[in-house]
């Protein structure tokens, strides 16, 4: 079934300047269509909105929820609204998980992220529908189909 899905390229990658690779490479060729892109700077208040879910959330036990909103905005990001076939699970398949030293090879978040840093796992992808719609909102604002 072909869907949407929200995938934001984080500040770590864009810094590294391979921000590009990601999309080319990994979401072009894997047979994504960028509906919509956004370059941006996520403002506090909307990046606590953004990572609301890790609210709470500790890694290594440090709030995970303050380093992510620390990094979100700490340079420039860049927003996707893609659309595929199963866009949703594959493109966080394609991503890997969360924790860079975790993730298998050949993902994003291996080749990118940074083992050390949890935050700076390189792109964050939305997992569910749900999240697609208030991610969308959220930093694109109403969006017509």
């Amino acid at each position: 079934m072909k869907e949407e899905t929200f995938v934001l390229i984080k500040p770590d990658s864009v810094k590294k300047d391979v921000w590009f690779k990601i999309i080319q490479t990994y979401l072009y060729e894997g047979g994504f269509v960028v509906r919509r892109a956004r370059i941006l700077r996520l403002d506090k208040k909307t990046a606590k909105k953004f990572y609301k879910e890790h609210r709470g959330r500790l890694y290594k036990g440090w709030p995970y929820f303050k380093k992510v909103v620390r990094h979100a905005v700490s340079g420039y990001s860049i927003a996707l609204l893609l659309y595929g076939e199963n866009a949703i699970e594959r493109v966080r398949e394609i991503n890997g998980a969360t924790n860079p030293a975790e993730a298998k090879r050949g993902t994003i978040r291996r080749k990118f992220g940074d083992p050390d840093h949890i935050e700076r796992n390189s792109v964050h992808a939305s997992d569910s529908r749900e999240n697609v719609e208030r991610e969308k909102a959220l930093i694109f604002g109403k969006v017509s189909p």
